[in-house]
């Protein structure tokens, strides 16, 4: 796999060494992170995931010194060393080199580092994929800085996809601490009843995902119904169709919840075709 990164102002490959052992960032979780995608020549809301990791960084107290203008520029330059239409992930990121003099729990704003990695990450095709529901919880925005895409929330999603892979399937569907569905362990969920399309409302336990958004702005404008809303497990139990956007694969089905067999279906059929008729008119 080949990959980039733009760390101190420099292009470096392979797998550079950024953090010590007195790095806030690595004995303190404070790292922030965004992805974005680049794929037949597009890199689809760009912008947009560029400023999400300005705004994680300042939510976990850090002085970001780029702007998103500025992250994007750099993105589109890692992207152009790549042969044309690779397919890639973009990611961004801050991290704190000391914590606060007084309180080094807290990070030192002054302190902020970037770097920006840029590597190959086929898009994943449509097939066979069977989700579970999970024994982990989402964290309440009062617990975890869940207003952030921060690093230090994975470790649950890492738990719950071993947790869900020792079962036999693909991922895990998480709920919150009040027993609503919060989303996939790496993805939005989404379901469809009686031709409209419904998704988990944002309620701060779980990022509004930029791919999340985007889909649900084009099935409106389709004419189709989006409803964001309260869920619980037995809707996705019950669903005539699931399926996950995520910046990763973008928009997949899910062909398997529990015990119960699916098949992609109208919904997701036209929201995955939309997305990238979207996406790759630039």
């Amino acid at each position: 796999m080949m990959a980039i990164h733009y760390l101190d102002g420099e292009w470096v490959e392979g797998n550079p060494p950024i953090l010590g052992p007195m790095t806030h960032a690595t004995w303190m979780a404070s790292v922030v992170f965004d992805g974005a995608r680049s794929f037949a020549g597009v890199a689809p809301d760009l912008d947009l995931h560029c400023e999400r990791v300005v705004k994680s960084a300042c939510a976990l107290g850090m002085k970001p010194m780029l702007s998103a203008g500025e992250i994007m520029e750099i993105a589109r330059e890692g992207i152009a060393r790549f042969p044309a239409g690779s397919e890639l992930y973009v990611r961004p990121m801050f991290w704190p080199e000391s914590g606060e003099s007084r309180f080094f729990v807290a990070p030192d704003p002054d302190s902020t580092r970037f770097c920006l990695t840029v590597h190959e990450v086929p898009l994943p095709k449509p097939g066979p994929f069977s989700v579970c529901l999970s024994s982990l919880r989402r964290p309440a925005p009062n617990m975890a800085p869940t207003m952030a895409k921060a690093s230090c929330l994975y470790p649950n999603s890492g738990r719950a996809l071993m947790e869900a892979n020792k079962k036999g399937f693909d991922n895990a569907v998480m709920l919150d601490a009040n027993d609503n569905v919060a989303e996939l362990a790496t993805a939005n969920i989404w379901i469809a009843k009686d031709g409209a399309a419904h998704t988990p409302v944002a309620n701060g336990t779980f990022l509004s995902g930029i791919t999340r958004c985007r889909v649900a702005k084009l099935l409106r404008g389709a004419g189709v119904e989006v409803q964001e809303r309260t869920m619980c497990f037995t809707d996705i139990l019950e669903a005539d169709e699931v399926f996950m956007t995520g910046n990763l694969a973008k928009v997949l089905p899910i062909t398997r919840v529990e015990d119960r067999d699916l098949q992609p279906g109208p919904v997701y059929t036209k929201a995955r075709e939309m997305y990238f008729d979207w996406a790759l008119k630039g």
